[in-house]
C-alpha cells in the first residue's frame, strides 16, 4: 500500500492518498475538532488537489478520536472576532466554511464520512453533502447528531437547512428550532445517514480500505456498505425516538410560525402526548426566540439550489453577528456559562416578523456576493 501525503495548511488535519482513497482525518480532539479556519482550507485545498486526479477514486473524512466527528466551527474564536469587531475575520471563516460545504456538495467523487461521536453545527456540513457524491454518510452507535444553533442564538447554517427541508413530515422543522440532539436510528429515519456501522468495526474497515484491490469508487462504496451489513444487531429507524414522535412533531410543527407551534403544543390534551408537548415547549421557551423565528423560515425557504442556501446563511450570519442574539448566546452557553442570555426578545410571540425578514437582508449585491459563484 502506497501512502502519499498532501500539503496541508493546518497542523489540525492529516490527508493523505493510501489504496487509492483520500483519507481526510481531523485532528483537533481538544476541541472536539471544532473546525478553525486553517482546518477549512486544508479540507478545501486537499479536495481540489484530488478532484482531477486519476489515482484518487474516492474521499473518507473521518476522527480517530472517539469523542467527536466534529462538534461545528470554533465558536470561541468566532466570538473573539465579534468582541473585537473584526468583521473581515467573520465573513472570511464563513465564507470559506460555505464554500467548502459546497466543494462537497457538488463533489465528483464518491466522499464518505464516518461520522462517530459528536457530529455538530460544521460537522453536518463537511458529512451531509456525501449523500450527493454517491458517497456514504455512516453512523455508529456513539453519533450524537445535532444543529443546535438556536441554543446559542444562530440558526442551521451550512446548508444544513436545505437537508432539513427534505426530511419527512415536520421532522426538519423541529430539529431546526429545538436543536434537539439524535441518535443513528433517528438519523437513519430523518433521512440525514445513509448506513451504520459498529464503532467496533470502524478499524477493520480502515484496514480493508487500505488494503483491498479497488477499480473505482463505487468500489469503494460498496466495500464499505458491506462491511457494514455485517454488524450484528442494526438499529432500527422505524422504532427511533423521532420515528415514535413523528405524529406528534407533524401536528404541532407543521403550523405557520413557532409562535403557532408553541400555541399547539400548550393546547395538547392527550396523557401521553402532553408530557412530551410539556417537554418540547420547554425547550423552545430556553432557546433564542429570534433565532427559533429565523430558523423556521430557514427550512421554509430551502426549496431552491445549495448555492442559494449558501449565500443566504453567510447573509444570516453577517446579520446574526451584527444585530441578533448570538453574542449574547455564546456569551451565556460558553463563556461565562450562566445560562442565563438576555434574549432581544423575550418570548417568540414578541418577536416581530418585520425584525425577521430584515435579518435576510444581503448587506452585498448580487454581483458582488462572496459566494456568487457557487453553482449546483
Amino acid at each position: 500500500m502506497s501512502i502519499t501525503a498532501t500539503p496541508a495548511t493546518s497542523d489540525e488535519i492529516i490527508t493523505y492518498v493510501a489504496n487509492h482513497i483520500g483519507f481526510i482525518e481531523l485532528e483537533r480532539p481538544k476541541a472536539l475538532n471544532a473546525l478553525s479556519t486553517g482546518m477549512i482550507r486544508a479540507m478545501h485545498a486537499a479536495l481540489e488537489s484530488w478532484r482531477e486526479d486519476p489515482d484518487v477514486l474516492a474521499i473518507v473524512v473521518r476522527s480517530q478520536h472517539a469523542r467527536a466527528f466534529c462538534a461545528g466551527g470554533d465558536i470561541r474564536f468566532l466570538y473573539g472576532a465579534a468582541q473585537r469587531g473584526d468583521r473581515d475575520l467573520l465573513d472570511t471563516f464563513f465564507t470559506e466554511e460555505y464554500a467548502l460545504n459546497h466543494a462537497i456538495f457538488t463533489y465528483p467523487k464518491p466522499y464518505i464520512a464516518l461520522m462517530s461521536g459528536v457530529v455538530m453545527g460544521g460537522g453536518m456540513g463537511i458529512s451531509l453533502g456525501a449523500h450527493r457524491t454517491h458517497g456514504l454518510r455512516v453512523v455508529t452507535g456513539s453519533t450524537r447528531m445535532a444543529m443546535p444553533e438556536t441554543r446559542i442564538g444562530l440558526f442551521p447554517d451550512v446548508g444544513a437547512g436545505w437537508f432539513l427541508a427534505r426530511t419527512p413530515g415536520a421532522l426538519g422543522r423541529y430539529l431546526a428550532i429545538t436543536g434537539e440532539t439524535i441518535g443513528a436510528a433517528d438519523a437513519l429515519y430523518a433521512g440525514l445517514a445513509d448506513t451504520y456501522i459498529d464503532d467496533a468495526a470502524l478499524p477493520a474497515l480502515i484496514d480493508t480500505l487500505k488494503s483491498e484491490s479497488f477499480e473505482s469508487g463505487a468500489d469503494i462504496v460498496a466495500c464499505v456498505e458491506r462491511e457494514a451489513a455485517r454488524c450484528k444487531v442494526m438499529p432500527r429507524p422505524d422504532a427511533s425516538p423521532l420515528a415514535q414522535a413523528r405524529a406528534l412533531i407533524d401536528r404541532h410543527f407543521s403550523k405557520a410560525d413557532v409562535a403557532q407551534i408553541l400555541k399547539s403544543l400548550e393546547t395538547e390534551e392527550e396523557c401521553e402526548a402532553a408530557e412530551w408537548a410539556e417537554q418540547t415547549i420547554a425547550v423552545l421557551r430556553e432557546r433564542s426566540p429570534l433565532s427559533m423565528a429565523i430558523s423556521f423560515e430557514v427550512v421554509t425557504r430551502a426549496e431552491g439550489s445549495m448555492a442559494e442556501c449558501l449565500r443566504r446563511d453567510l447573509d444570516l450570519t453577517r446579520s446574526c453577528f451584527s444585530h441578533g442574539d448570538v453574542i449574547e448566546g455564546v456569551r451565556a452557553r460558553i463563556i461565562d456559562k450562566d445560562n442565563r442570555p438576555a434574549w432581544r426578545s423575550a418570548r417568540i410571540e414578541d418577536v416581530p416578523a418585520e425584525e425577521v425578514e430584515k435579518m435576510f437582508d444581503s448587506p452585498w449585491p448580487a454581483a458582488e456576493h462572496p459566494l456568487r459563484e457557487l453553482h449546483d
